[in-house]
């Protein structure tokens, strides 16, 4: 077998590969998950990590972040809820963890006996980030990116990167080329990149010039003078986003950004079988993930976030990350850790990944079940950014207020007149628009807190429409609508023709295709089953807006 590897061993990768992810999938498991098996068997047939594999991982990586810099706003950085969180669980999570690998290598816990200080506030850091690859598949799986725990999710974990990429920069003992001032002059690109953009159409060449901006001019440019390519594909990201093009070029990598992150998933398999040893010193770093997930609920509801927001967010958070790989890998190249604690940091990655998975599937369920109990540690008023969407006596919601729910929303306000509301995920898509007349809130159709008041006999609401364009959101929301008991109709739409019957399957009354036709014609047939308003009632009932 191991000769007949040796002569193909990417193809018999590739089958081996697409075998454990189907059967993930089958299992209702992330793909991922199937791709580090895989990467396992691999191991024990005799394929060894080769070069091309770290290369392809490492595009993976940076088309990564590369997209993540795409939708990301650099202000959003600065929210006390990212900034403080993410610093604060950095810090108090390297304390604690130093205390407890001291404390644990003392009572003789594998390679943790005779853990030295300085080995212990290494390995204590490299386990203080989280996944960003977990991280961001799991919520873009659930279609939970665009909500308010997974843009806080999304910001603390860019935060954790640039901690990363400092402390890799610095532990070489080298400092950025003097030319690295020189890199202010790619902030003048961003009207280079914006006309360039407006002119290359939407065929090959669009895929082309995502590809040329992460690796040529972020890459490789951070790369020549002195700095890591991660730091300049995130950079070039961030240089790009809000622009008007910017998700269409993450669509276009969308492709290879996952084919490329296979790669990243089946190297941490061919790390190969651990001994005893190390298994039973990542089992133990594996028990620590509940304190590393309680403190990111503690501190989240600390920052006056709602139970829900803080749970979903901690769950999202608590895996132990690639980056964390990479420090160790720099240590245990500098002679300051020894080369098994590389395997112990990519098995307890695994296994992290292997049990927070199912866990965040049932995310959701889980803070059905403990609600009440989570809900004891909220602040009595939410911040800003977490306060539940507030409809008043609006009869008729919209879900997602892009290019469709905005048509849906002229056409009903048009033929309904009165009692209609668009909730929004962005909250400056949603000032802006309220600035434009829209009455439109902030909110997310995820939100269980907010259908069970929806459903309440006081309320008026009667018909909701899900336009929001990611299918993993709009199931997500329709399991919260029939979990919740809401009476009404419900509309929901679908980018895939597949997509109709499962949507239908889920409680959607009307199910329609995006692509079928305009948002004016998905309106006109939502409004024919909708029954009139009750006559009578002059003008329009705006809905309540949340503070802010």
């Amino acid at each position: 077998m191991t000769d007949f590897l040796a002569l193909d061993s990417l193809s018999v990768s590739l089958a081996i590969a697409f075998a454990f992810g189907m059967g993930a999938r089958v299992l209702q498991m992330p793909p991922m998950l199937g791709f580090l098996a895989a990467g396992f068997v691999l191991s024990q047939l005799g394929v060894e990590p080769s070069e091309a594999g770290r290369r392809i991982a490492d595009f993976g990586v940076l088309l990564l972040l590369f997209t993540i810099g795409l939708k990301l706003k650099p202000r959003m950085l600065a929210e006390k809820q990212v900034l403080a969180a993410s610093l604060g669980h950095m810090s108090a999570a390297v304390l604690l963890l130093f205390g407890l690998l001291l404390g644990l290598g003392g009572l003789g816990f594998g390679l943790l006996a005779g853990l030295g200080p300085g080995e212990a506030a290494l390995i204590a850091f490299a386990l203080s980030f989280s996944s960003t690859v977990f991280t961001v598949k799991i919520y873009e799986e659930k279609g939970e990116l665009g909500s308010v725990h997974g843009k806080i999710a999304l910001g603390i974990l860019i935060i954790q990167d640039i901690a990363a990429v400092v402390y890799l920069t610095a532990s070489t003992g080298a400092l950025p080329s003097v030319w690295a001032i020189g890199l202010l002059v790619l902030l003048g690109l961003r009207p280079v990149l914006t006309l360039l953009l407006d002119r290359i159409g939407h065929d090959e060449l669009l895929p082309l010039f995502g590809l040329v901006a992460v690796l040529v001019l972020g890459a490789a440019t951070f790369k020549a003078v002195g700095l890591k390519p991660d730091l300049g594909a995130l950079f070039m990201g961030m240089l790009m986003a809000g622009q008007r093009r910017a998700s269409e070029v993450a669509d276009a990598l969308l492709s290879f950004k996952d084919i490329f992150l296979i790669g990243f998933f089946l190297n941490i398999g061919l790390g190969g079988i651990p001994s005893t040893e190390v298994i039973v010193t990542a089992l133990v770093l594996v028990a620590l993930l509940p304190l590393k997930a309680a403190l990111f609920f503690g501190i989240f509801v600390w920052l006056r976030l709602r139970a829900r927001t803080a749970l979903l967010g901690a769950l999202g958070l608590a895996t132990y990350s690639e980056f964390g790989l990479i420090v160790g890998a720099v240590a245990v190249s500098q002679g300051l850790l020894s080369a098994d604690w590389l395997l112990v940091l990519a098995l307890a990655l695994a296994i992290s990944f292997l049990l927070l998975t199912p866990v965040n599937a049932a995310a959701h369920d889980i803070y059905a079940r403990f609600s009440r109990h989570l809900r004891r540690y909220e602040a009595r008023t939410a911040a800003r950014a977490d306060q539940r969407p507030i409809i008043g006596q609006s009869e008729v919601v919209i879900f997602g207020m892009g290019r469709l729910g905005q048509a849906v929303y002229r056409t009903l306000e048009a033929r309904l007149g009165r009692g209609l509301v668009g909730v929004e995920t962005d909250w400056e898509k949603v000032r802006r628009m309220q600035l434009q007349g829209w009455n439109v809130v902030h909110g997310d159709a995820t939100d269980s807190d907010f259908w069970l008041r929806a459903v309440r006999p006081s309320a008026q609401l009667r018909a909701v429409l899900l336009a929001m364009p990611d299918h993993e959101a709009n199931m997500y929301a329709l399991e919260q609508i029939r979990g919740a008991g809401f009476p009404g109709f419900v509309a929901a739409m679908a980018r895939f023709p597949e997509d109709l019957q499962a949507l239908r399957d889920a409680g959607a009354h009307v199910a329609f295709d995006v692509y079928g036709e305009a948002g004016a014609g998905f309106a006109t047939d939502i409004a024919e089953h909708i029954a009139p308003l009750p006559a009578g009632a002059e003008g329009r009932r705006e809905a309540g807006v949340a503070p802010g």
